[in-house]
């Protein structure tokens, strides 16, 4: 057995020992790294991308070891993290990072695929940003996902560093994907990314949570609800852009009509805790204990249906986003969603078919939105809606089509390598 800090866990010595082995396929295979989490986009795109005959080296973690992709003929599975338990002490979770990236850089140095497909940089993301003139000089074709065009600007946490190492990694990355023309624009006019690098692709649905037959009336009851209540929810990590205050500003005047409502915050706080007081001193000052539930917890995703069946509609008070993974969850189980006018929001919303659009940091217009909402076909013939929601979610929104642009960029960038390779034999 290995020793706990062996920088070769097992599947990596496999890897390094049979370097080789499946050869003829090589061609075809390409590394995923998956940065360890966001298991929903990761795995669904692990999904589309094997069915379309495509081999790959996921680099994952235990939290994305999935049994479809251990048994696949298909999938190299690399676990170069480790063990990740979250009650290491501090000195082992400085060791495991610097074991991380021995194995990292050994993969690398040693691996079969040319192009290399990065979904998301680690937690050291500086770090990771330096190591991709490593990779190019390797020989291998960088291809990066951006989910956000410049994370620190939403999060208001932006700096000069920030800005300049991410001009650094998209200029050296081959190929870029986003999910919005607004993201496309942002990158060309912000950091000089020419267009022909870009793609934007469609964000595939989640299919990773379970669902059963679990109704919305028992769902109300599992969180203690009525079920005529009007049920708002509020889901996903808690940070200052998801806009919190303007949903317990607005639910402070729907309090005030008569209607019984109710707003379920399911989320943890990310690394705000003044924030998250802010708003607990919110919901006191207006009175609104009886007109919450509040899990501000990890919530398990065995137990995310239930939040989303309990509830009429999801509610996205945003003051800046690129794009809302929870939307595309709520889609996912057909729940309707009213969201605030940012980034891209407006263009998955449909007015009166998935959801409203309202105004962003007005808590006003937000009520009026979702006074709309419950006056509205929609909610009236929710059961209906939902089913439409779900069928317009899996067409528009499938792996299938994002994996069919992606495997398109693949080959392209193959076909530059071989290219380059042939010009440097010459030479």
């Amino acid at each position: 057995m290995p020793s706990p800090c062996d920088p070769w866990p097992p599947n990596l010595r496999a890897h390094l020992l049979h370097r080789g082995v499946n050869s003829e396929n090589k061609q075809n295979r390409v590394a995923l790294f998956t940065g360890g989490g966001d298991r929903p986009y990761a795995l669904g795109l692990a999904s589309a991308l094997i069915s379309r005959g495509i081999f790959l080296d996921f680099i994952g973690s235990d939290y994305l070891s999935a049994p479809e992709l251990r048994k696949s003929a298909l999938v190299r599975f690399l676990n170069l993290r480790g063990d990740q338990s979250p009650d290491a002490s501090y000195w082992r979770k400085c060791v495991r990072v610097i074991l991380y990236y021995v194995r990292l850089v050994t993969y690398a140095a040693t691996a079969e695929p040319r192009v290399f497909h990065i979904l998301w940089n680690g937690k050291l993301e500086g770090l990771d940003r330096i190591l991709l003139p490593y990779y190019k000089l390797l020989g291998k074709r960088l291809l990066f996902t951006a989910h956000n065009v410049n994370a620190g600007k939403r999060d208001g946490n932006d700096s000069w560093f920030n800005r300049l190492s991410l001009k650094f990694q998209y200029k050296v990355l081959d190929h870029i994907f986003v999910h919005t023309l607004r993201m496309k624009d942002e990158l060309i006019e912000e950091f000089a990314v020419p267009q022909e690098k870009i793609s934007v692709i469609p964000f595939g649905i989640n299919e990773t949570v379970p669902t059963t037959e679990l109704s919305p009336v028992d769902a109300k009851k599992r969180l203690g609800l009525n079920r005529d209540t009007r049920t708002l929810l509020f889901f996903g990590n808690i940070a200052p852009y998801k806009g919190l205050e303007y949903l317990v500003e607005s639910l402070a005047i729907l309090s005030q009509t008569g209607d019984r409502y109710c707003a379920v915050i399911a989320g943890k706080p990310k690394n705000c805790r003044d924030y998250w007081d802010g708003i607990r001193k919110a919901i006191l000052r207006h009175q609104l204990q009886g007109y919450i539930i509040e899990s501000s917890v990890y919530i398990p995703e065995e137990e995310v249906e239930v939040y989303f069946k309990a509830s009429d509609v999801l509610i996205l008070p945003y003051t800046h986003i690129y794009q809302s993974g929870v939307l595309f969850l709520s889609y996912y189980f057909g729940l309707p969603v009213v969201a605030a006018d940012v980034g891209s929001l407006r263009e998955d919303v449909i007015e009166g078919r998935t959801g409203f659009i309202c105004r962003p940091k007005d808590p006003h217009h937000l009520a009026a939105t979702i006074r709309r909402y419950f006056q509205s076909e929609l909610y009236r013939n929710l059961e209906k809606c939902r089913r439409n929601i779900c069928e317009y979610a899996q067409e528009r929104y499938s792996w299938s089509k994002a994996a069919e642009e992606i495997h398109r960029i693949y080959d392209a960038q193959r076909v530059q390598s071989d290219s380059i390779s042939e010009k440097n034999q010459i030479v």
